[in-house]
């Protein structure tokens, strides 16, 4: 009798290991392929039963994206809302009745929707389904600090532009702000995704509200590439901090003179200086020469150590981001060929060379952590759902590649110090605190039309955060004068210590 009931419970076991794989198999790890098919119509429907996960601020309070519920056959269907409106909405993107979704939404779509092959995860959604009750998706919590996050998008209202602010030790990225914006919650609404599509003129030649210029946006880098050039010069052994320079106001590059700053007519001319001097003051001679002696292969090889000529490893779906490097025009293709490219006007950022804002706020970032970048991140954390969710991952620090040699880093430090205490950076002085920047201001082809840059990072002593601000189109738009002020006031933000003044 024993051994019946024995072999009786057995079968049950088995059956029940059999139900349990099987509703795994199909819930969890087909459920993406399941989705995929866009003829589906019972997954079309079914993905709108599962409770959606919330999108949280980095404080866990302020909610970014949740749920409205709709009654439709007697069941409760979710869809998306977005309460904070066009707060960091490239960040966020979207995801709608139409199955169509973009940014976070989209990347960790697999968190939200409780479709991650996480155990806790896998155990919860199979409780609920054995138990008929509605499938709750993870929350997610973002490293994106809600004021610094403001700041940015109220300091870029009007214009064309980004800004990037991480924090370099750990990768974590407390602002990613693109402008224009949009409203997420208009995607859906009559004319809606047509008229957010539309190009604004405020951005001549440049996308729609939709793309993420923080991290699709290419432009040319100007004079903050010139970071990576004194990166290639200072690794390379053949030039120092105090390696001396003449500067007649311009340099010779195949048979024609290429001038600094300043009225071409009489161009700057800084004489006799060293290279903190020639960084301080940005002076192109001065690199267009350091780069015809390196040779375009050297500066291109260093840019490929930033990360240039390969997208960055963050949580955001491929095709919302760009490689930054030298661009062939005619073929919209990226290219590394030494051969094609001018080496004096690429060592100060112009030639044929594009980099997005995160490309540029990694560079810093790179400085500023002694010559390691680390990998960026927008999530936080994801928790399980409900008001006190347990944490199914936490993301950690983690190096992404050394950039330059530690002894590189550290002299750069003290050179992009020297631009803010006494250059062309001296907008974004901080009182108490030590910011070291270096400006960028980058022909667009238009007369006297600038893209104006601005990278940093702050305390300079101990870094804690870094990054980059572009304004596209600015007449007149040297970066000191446009984007440095507006980095001052992200680091005043996210900086403790920080004096307003």
């Amino acid at each position: 009798m024993n051994k019946q009931i024995s072999r009786v419970a057995l079968v049950a076991l088995l059956l029940l290991a059999a139900l349990i794989i099987g509703t795994t198999y199909w819930q969890v790890w087909a459920a993406p392929g399941l989705a995929a098919r866009q003829d589906n119509a019972i997954q079309r429907v079914a993905q709108f039963r599962i409770k959606r996960g919330l999108i949280y601020a980095s404080d866990g309070k302020t909610v970014l994206a949740k749920n409205v519920v709709k009654k439709a056959g007697g069941q409760n269907l979710f869809f998306r809302t977005y309460p904070t409106h066009g707060f960091a909405s490239q960040v966020l993107g979207y995801s709608t009745q139409g199955r169509s979704r973009a940014g976070i939404e989209r990347q960790e779509n697999a968190y939200l929707t409780a479709a991650n092959a996480n155990l806790g995860t896998i155990w919860a959604k199979l409780t609920d389904k054995l138990k008929g009750t509605t499938v709750s998706g993870n929350n997610l919590i973002l490293n994106l600090r809600v004021n610094a996050q403001k700041i940015a998008e109220n300091a870029l209202r009007g214009k064309c532009g980004a800004a990037v602010v991480m924090n370099p030790k750990s990768g974590a990225v407390y602002v990613m702000a693109s402008s224009p914006t949009y409203d997420p919650n208009k995607i859906e609404s009559p004319n809606g995704f047509a008229g957010i599509l539309k190009s604004p003129s405020s951005c001549p030649g440049s996308s729609s509200a939709l793309l993420n210029r923080a991290t699709q946006g290419l432009y040319p880098p100007g004079s903050t590439f010139k970071t990576v050039t004194a990166a290639a010069a200072l690794d390379s052994g053949v030039y120092t901090p105090d390696s001396r320079f003449n500067d007649p106001g311009y340099c010779t590059e195949y048979g024609q003179k290429v001038s600094n700053a300043g009225d071409p007519e009489a161009p700057e001319s800084f004489g006799n200086v060293n290279f903190v001097q020639a960084y301080q003051h940005s002076i192109n001679a001065v690199f267009c020469d350091i780069g015809k002696k390196l040779g375009a292969g050297k500066i291109i090889d260093q840019a490929k150590k930033f990360g240039f000529y390969s997208t960055p490893p963050i949580e955001l779906p491929s095709n919302e981001l760009s490689a930054s490097g030298e661009y062939d025009f005619k073929k919209h293709a990226l290219f590394d060929d030494a051969g094609l490219a001018d080496p004096g006007r690429l060592a100060f950022g112009q030639d044929k060379l594009l980099t997005t804002p995160l490309q540029m706020a990694l560079v810093a970032a790179a400085v500023a952590n002694g010559g390691v970048i680390m990998t960026p991140h927008l999530v936080k954390k994801v928790t399980s759902p409900g008001g006190g969710g347990g944490t199914v991952v936490k993301v950690k620090p983690h190096a992404l590649r050394r950039a330059m040699k530690p002894a590189t880093a550290a002299a750069l430090n003290v050179m992009m110090q020297a631009v803010v205490t006494g250059g062309t950076g001296t907008s974004a002085q901080i009182p108490g605190i030590k910011v070291a920047g270096k400006t960028g201001t980058a022909e667009t082809g238009a007369y006297k039309i600038y893209d104006a840059w601005f990278i940093f990072f702050a305390p300079a002593d101990n870094p804690q955060v870094a990054g980059a601000v572009v304004v596209e189109h600015s007449p007149n738009g040297f970066g000191g004068a446009v984007a440095a002020p507006i980095a001052k006031q992200l680091m005043e933000a996210i900086l403790p210590s920080a004096s307003k003044g």
